[in-house]
């Protein structure tokens, strides 16, 4: 248990540093961002002291991922949306619920590589079964056949 607590509580200097390091940026480089001096980085990079909140933000919005400087977890990287998605969820959103329904079946079966054709659309070839996931979204099972 001991080694857990260490690894994720030891102190926050050692990460503002990799921080820095990552950044590519030297010590008087990254103090100015936080709105310091070079004394006091290196102060907190040896733990003898600690940032505080207004210091973290200055950081945050230079790129330092605070999250990981404070808690050693890095911040999730979530992909930036393509203009056809955000197209297709505007769509989505426009369409009533029965719609929706069906745009979900047709998408699985795309996204499933499914050929179809005029005379067998997705609605005749495929049985999907839709269902609300824990997070309030649509999930959905699709089944080849009739």
């Amino acid at each position: 248990m001991q080694l857990v607590f260490r690894k994720y509580f030891m102190p926050i200097g050692k990460r503002l540093r990799e921080e820095r390091e990552r950044l590519g940026l030297s010590q008087p480089a990254f103090a100015a961002l936080a709105g310091t001096t070079k004394q006091t980085l290196f102060s907190w990079e040896t733990g003898k002291t600690a940032p505080d909140g207004f210091q973290l933000a200055a950081l945050a919005t230079s790129g330092a991922d605070v999250l990981y400087i404070l808690t050693g977890m890095p911040t999730p990287v979530i992909p930036t949306p393509e203009p056809g998605e955000l197209l297709l969820v505007a769509n989505y959103r426009k369409c009533t619920p029965e719609d929706q329904a069906e745009l979900i079946r047709e998408s699985t079966l795309y996204a499933e590589h499914v050929k179809t054709s005029t005379k067998n659309s997705p609605a005749k070839i495929a049985k999907a079964t839709v269902k609300k996931s824990l997070f309030g979204g649509a999930i959905g099972s699709i089944r080849i056949g009739k």
